[in-house]
């Protein structure tokens, strides 16, 4: 491979026909799937060689796949909801496109820019994928930490700062004892949520910023100050981008229960809850297309992601099949009955 630079690696990649690009994230799409086949594994490969470009593009995949598999980017999650779109489903095409863009256009490296590795290993505090830790302040501010999370803690003599790097954490904030009183605040890429005396919740998103209140207020504001800052009261949750708060909506109560160890789902679909679930371990978790629309309710344990997939499954009478995909990670998969293990 070569040992050019990210800038020339990302400048000859530009010069591969649209087309070609755009068919080899549909290759890269297709090998996620725990169920590909011997044959179009041989397929691919034969596309691969029928032409210089072709070989070009996915060789800009593989410079690439690192980044999308390790980090918490915008990427990785739009390849993870092209993985579970049905083919040929205008979900994947957009998917596809976007990723296309991303990839050949060297808009991956500054969408993941703020989660590169070195940024989450350098942090202060981090967790690990399933693990949640709780952390209490000099100021008796509380912090706990949800999977695959990290923060910078920044106290000085004017301020309290926390800066989100990744993932997602509930704060109970305490009355500063420092005199004269310092502003609390917590950064993101997107802005800042200042607490009001207040416990809440802020996680990072697919490049937005998440708020969910439940105690005091939280005031948003937008980086980019193109609108003025919006307080949430508890009892409401929203999300902001640099430019403006892009929503808001009443708390799901039950949105901080990984805090406590457990995921909690009412009436949701199957589809939806276990693309939740994922982010708690690191195999990759799915269903059949069939089932996808089930609805789940039930309080499940993240202290074991295999218990819960298997009460998960008793509950809705589906069973599990494993595999080792393509790419070397292990793929679970719900299926309805009747269908082959």
């Amino acid at each position: 491979m070569s040992s050019s630079s990210w800038y020339e690696s990302t400048r000859e990649a530009s010069a591969i026909p649209a087309q070609v690009a755009q068919r080899a994230v549909e290759w890269l799409v297709e090998l996620q799937e725990p169920e590909i086949s011997a044959e179009r594994v041989e397929t691919w490969r034969r596309w691969r060689a029928e032409h210089p470009d072709h070989e070009r593009a996915w060789r800009r995949i593989e410079t690439v796949n690192g980044m999308l598999n390790r980090t918490a980017s915008p990427a990785r999650s739009i390849l993870a909801r092209a993985t579970l779109a049905p083919p040929r489903s205008p979900a994947r095409r957009r998917a596809v496109k976007t990723l296309s863009v991303l990839i050949y256009t060297g808009g991956l490296a500054w969408a993941a820019e703020e989660h590169l590795p070195w940024r989450k290993w350098s942090a202060d505090v981090r967790t690990g994928v399933g693990e949640q830790r709780l952390l209490a302040l000099g100021d008796g501010t509380q912090i706990v930490l949800n999977t695959d999370s990290a923060i910078d803690v920044r106290f000085n003599g004017t301020q309290r700062r926390l800066r989100v790097v990744s993932g997602e954490i509930l704060v109970t904030t305490a009355r500063d004892p420092h005199s004269p009183a310092r502003a609390f605040a917590v950064e993101t890429p997107q802005g800042l949520a200042t607490p009001l005396g207040t416990r809440f919740t802020v996680g990072l998103q697919d490049g937005a910023t998440s708020v969910g209140v439940f105690q005091g207020a939280v005031r948003l504001e937008p980086g980019a100050m193109t609108e003025p800052a919006l307080v949430l009261q508890a009892g409401q949750q929203g999300s902001f981008s640099p430019f403006g708060v892009q929503g808001t909506a009443a708390l799901d109560r039950d949105s901080a229960a990984w805090s406590e160890g457990f995921i909690v789902a009412k009436n949701r679909r199957l589809g939806d809850f276990l693309q939740e679930l994922n982010r708690y371990t690191d195999a990759s978790i799915s269903c059949d297309p069939s089932v996808a629309a089930t609805l789940v309710s039930g309080s499940y344990s993240l202290g074991d992601i295999g218990v819960a997939l298997e009460t998960l499954a008793l509950a809705l009478h589906l069973h599990i099949k494993r595999q080792r995909r393509f790419w070397g990670d292990e793929a679970i998969r719900l299926m309805p009955p009747g269908s082959n293990a």
